[in-house]
């Protein structure tokens, strides 16, 4: 039997049992309008190549870390000291992971100021608000994981702000240090959201959020929506896959380069006895909601200021999360200048609180 037949026939094999002929004719029938704005159907993919590399690496460091307090630090400095490729492993999940969030926050504006969650896409833009805070978690639960100063400190921070959280706070804050103060049950909670709670979620809300796409095909402008009929397309197989191939081969050349050229770095081991350092603050995706509840006085009234603060935080990500019900002229089809310019807000606030913050703790 000759090489040719055996392909044939594991072909005709596989054929039978997952009837992939009508997946592809499906994708190649699928079609992706092109546009000015055609670049931000990018971002998703982005994200899912990052989010592998996150995958695959983090499956590696597994092998060599060990999650209490005693060997936590040791195992990350002997991954990259003494591990074949640890250190580059390591920078690898650490810079793909910080330009996983930075990817999620464009695609969330670019998503937002497109109006993508009018109808019938309210679902769609939900399960992708879920899957950006599910995104958040990973950044905060992978951050005291090295157990180096300062993301012990930092999570000592954040968990007490979290602790500020109205009517639930105090028991949050238990919740999530495991006790009275962050230690060994704070690091073994922090790793079972890291790699089982979390990655589980979002592969759920991934599938979710792929099969609603498909079903109800990618958006469009609002002031395109009228004659989308019209706009030139391409065929989702091989052309639009080819360039995604094309894009992801990109972003993975960008994150080995930054983790050659600037490995992460592992600081100092964390002392639970020291007082908390000066400067302490957590990584730059939460930096905007530190430094506002910074500026917010102790007492506003008779309310305390923090609680005011967080109770914002919650409401402004209720807002996006719902925003499909709010925005009424979007689910009509019909342009939004309120929301748009509300975005536009929002945005100026997360770059403007996350600059300042940079710029005070230099």
């Amino acid at each position: 039997m000759t090489g040719s037949n055996v392909l044939q026939k594991l072909y005709q094999w596989c054929e039978e049992r997952i009837k992939w002929q009508g997946l592809l004719e499906f994708m190649k029938n699928k079609k992706v309008p092109v546009h000015n704005h055609s670049v931000w159907y990018y971002g998703g993919n982005i994200l899912i190549t990052f989010f592998l590399i996150q995958v695959v690496t983090g499956i590696a460091l597994l092998f060599y870390y060990q999650p209490t307090p005693e060997t936590a630090y040791e195992s990350v400095r002997a991954i990259i000291l003494e591990t074949r490729f640890g250190w580059l492993i390591r920078s690898l999940h650490s810079w793909s992971a910080s330009l996983m969030v930075a990817t999620a926050f464009v695609h969330l504006f670019s998503t937002f100021f497109l109006k993508a969650y009018r109808n019938p896409r309210e679902l769609t833009w939900m399960s992708g608000m879920l899957m950006f805070f599910a995104i958040l978690g990973f950044g905060f639960s992978g951050y005291l994981l090295p157990w180096n100063e300062l993301s012990y400190f930092a999570t000592k921070v954040g968990t007490g702000i979290a602790g500020q959280t109205p009517f639930v706070g105090t028991y949050l804050k238990f919740f999530l240090r495991g006790g009275e103060e962050v230690g060994a049950a704070t690091l073994s909670r922090f790793f079972a959201f890291h790699v089982c709670v979390l990655p589980m979620g979002l592969a759920a809300l991934l599938a979710i959020h792929l099969i609603l796409i498909q079903v109800h095909g990618l958006s469009v402008p609002v002031s395109l929506e009228e004659k989308k009929d019209k706009l030139k397309s391409v065929a989702f197989f091989p052309d639009f896959v080819l360039r995604e191939c094309a894009v992801s081969c990109l972003m993975i050349a960008v994150v080995v380069s930054l983790s050659v050229l600037f490995p992460w770095e592992l600081g100092k081991k964390a002392d639970p006895f020291l007082a908390t350092p000066s400067g302490i603050q957590p990584e730059w995706y939460f930096l905007f909601m530190f430094q506002a509840l910074q500026m917010i006085p102790a007492k506003l009234g008779f309310l305390e200021g923090e609680k005011v603060g967080i109770l914002f935080f919650i409401l402004g990500f209720a807002f996006m999360l719902f925003v499909p019900a709010i925005d009424r002229q979007a689910e009509k089809g019909k342009k939004s200048p309120l929301f748009t310019w509300l975005g536009v807000l929002i945005g100026m606030f997360v770059v403007g609180m996350t600059l300042m913050s940079m710029i005070a703790n230099r």
